[in-house]
């Protein structure tokens, strides 16, 4: 665990992994921002586990904290034991995980004062390879409204859905995608981890093919950098290191209104040279910005069940 100052845009030392065919290399990093005195944020990367995953913290109390820590901690826990039963990631195990999740940030908030909850979004790979030579297979979970790119052959996709009320409004035309209740909608989450329904993930099965440029990120990246602008950062000839911080130097040249977070993965060949390995400091990281500070940066109510 370590704190950022909040200008500090460089992110963690590059790590990687192998999965079937393919070599993933990673690197992270979060920024406070300009507007906020602490971050809400938690990222893992565990290249041991092939796993990558941001949570965003919802509320500006102990709330906040516990939701984004319980749930980081538990599903990096729930990961590790599968791997050493021997057993790969599937969707039924994947959402019992995050089952188990709402139900220990539930009751902890039953002790906790202001609200608590947070987003998911994570990305696991396999390890053996897909029929296809030269592709590997990965899940996707994700709750809330951090999100997931994928880079591939000059196209960036959005992977995932937010679970707000915004995005409805978008989908069914409910007000303008620039209106100011759009905009108070963005906040309105559906689903989230501590939602009292104790909603499901979504839980995607992609491809990891050489090439590829994944991004998870909270919505502190998503929100303050265009489509475009977003996409040409990533297809940059860049180590992810340089990418991450490039991606949050450019939240804060938009103004910084909110903590963003971003993992970065390249996707290569393999060769025979290459073996997981760490750096000589520990690589597989939780990264935990948290303190106290004065301005709620995101609110949540629970859905109609439509909404869920």
């Amino acid at each position: 665990m370590f704190g950022r100052r909040r200008q500090d845009t460089g992110s963690t030392a590059e790590a990687g992994f192998a999965a079937g065919p393919v070599w993933v290399r990673a690197a992270a990093g979060s920024v406070v921002g300009n507007r906020y005195r602490a971050n809400f944020d938690v990222l893992g990367l565990e290249p041991g586990l092939r796993l990558a995953a941001v949570a965003d913290g919802m509320g500006d109390g102990p709330g906040s904290t516990a939701a984004g820590r319980i749930t980081m901690n538990e599903f990096t826990a729930s990961i590790r034991r599968a791997s050493a039963a021997g057993i790969g990631p599937d969707p039924t195990a994947l959402r019992a995980s995050v089952a188990g999740i709402q139900d220990l940030v539930l009751a902890a908030a039953a002790g906790l004062s202001g609200f608590t909850g947070c987003t998911l979004t994570a990305l696991i790979a396999e390890p053996d390879p897909r029929p296809e030579a030269d592709a590997a297979a990965a899940w996707l979970v994700q709750i809330g409204d951090s999100r997931a790119y994928r880079l591939r052959a000059g196209q960036l996709d959005l992977l995932t859905v937010d679970h707000t009320e915004a995005w409805l409004g978008a989908l069914y035309g409910w007000y303008p995608a620039d209106s100011p209740q759009a905009a108070a909608a963005r906040y309105r989450l559906s689903r989230y981890v501590g939602h009292p329904g104790r909603p499901e993930p979504d839980v995607l099965n992609v491809t990891l093919r050489p090439g590829d440029v994944y991004l998870l990120c909270t919505d502190g990246v998503a929100e303050q950098i265009d489509y475009r602008p977003l996409g040409a950062l990533l297809a940059a000839p860049e180590a992810p290191t340089e990418i991450v911080a490039r991606l949050l130097a450019a939240t804060l040249e938009a103004g910084g209104h909110d903590n963003a977070t971003a993992i970065v993965l390249c996707v290569d060949h393999r060769t025979d040279q290459r073996t997981d390995h760490r750096p000589d400091h520990r690589a597989d990281q939780h990264v935990d910005h948290r303190a106290d500070h004065p301005a709620d940066h995101r609110t949540a109510r629970p859905a109609d069940d439509s909404r869920t």
